[in-house]
């Protein structure tokens, strides 16, 4: 039986340090959701509580889509993010499964310097990628951070997939080519539908980087018409020393929904379901 000491020991150990997580974790994204829902006279007076609505309004959601390129820059991120993530994850793939699957000389080396090169800074690649991606004349499409993205994604696709590649027991791919199967039959029969929960977390946080990635959206999408959504609201929405506060926020709320509907869907669904029924077979 639990007394009225075990339930508040109970609550101050467990649901207060869960308490003020979620209030930390909410926090920003209930600031962005009333300071889009205000009038410019509310969101600019010092007067008013900064943390309540009064006369909550639509308009700056409104300005933003009729405005704003907003629509075309979320089609854009979408885009770059979908097919930045597809080659980091097949370029991952081919790092990764050699790495962990394999006996070769130099094979930590190797896996040492792909976790080195994710921890090399963005501005120290922008300017030699600024110059391959104007000798190929692709400056200003949605080719160029299509394919400069996958600088940052592979190396920390193979690392992450390097990791949960080797959860995965050799004996059934030992199984596999004693009854015949190639070392590809194996890899693509076998070995990589098991990997299936790697690949979504892997892609999740691919998918997050890249529609995320401001460094070299800025410096290689300078057209409205071809940027993504991180570029084209600061440009668009802060001209000079004028911040457009209402729209900012309004556009980085709709800009966080579908990351946060892809985290809350396939990480908790996928990822724990597949791994557990993986486990299992």
């Amino acid at each position: 039986m639990v007394t009225g000491h075990g339930r508040l020991e109970h609550t101050l150990r467990v649901w207060l340090p869960v308490g003020f997580f979620l209030v930390l974790a909410l926090l920003p994204f209930y600031w962005m959701a009333i300071a889009s829902l205000k009038p410019n006279s509310e969101l600019y007076s010092a007067s008013v509580n900064s943390l309540i609505v009064y006369h909550p309004t639509l308009k700056h959601y409104a300005d933003l889509l009729s405005e704003t390129g907003f629509l075309l820059w979320t089609w854009n991120t979408m885009l770059v993010s979908v097919v930045a993530t597809a080659i980091s994850l097949v370029l991952g793939v081919m790092l990764a499964y050699p790495l962990a699957r394999m006996r070769f000389a130099g094979a930590g080396l190797i896996a040492m310097t792909v976790a080195a090169i994710y921890l090399v800074p963005q501005p120290l690649l922008f300017l030699p990628l600024a110059d391959v991606i104007n000798r190929l004349g692709l400056g200003n499409t949605l080719t160029s951070v299509m394919l400069t993205y996958p600088t940052m994604l592979v190396p920390f696709s193979a690392w992450l997939l390097l990791g949960y590649f080797k959860t995965v027991p050799k004996e059934l791919e030992e199984a596999a080519r004693i009854d015949g199967a190639s070392r590809l039959q194996t890899m693509r029969r076998i070995f990589l539908p098991l990997c299936t929960p790697g690949f979504i977390s892997a892609g999740i946080f691919a998918f997050t980087l890249s529609q995320n990635e401001f460094l070299y959206a800025l410096i290689f999408l300078t057209k409205t018409s071809v940027r993504t959504v991180p570029v084209g609201v600061i440009a668009e929405l802060i001209r000079g020393d004028v911040f457009y506060w209402g729209q900012l926020m309004a556009g980085a709320l709709l800009g966080s929904i579908p990351v946060a509907l892809i985290y809350s869907f396939f990480v908790e669904h996928y990822v724990a379901g597949l791994t557990s029924g993986s486990v299992k077979a």
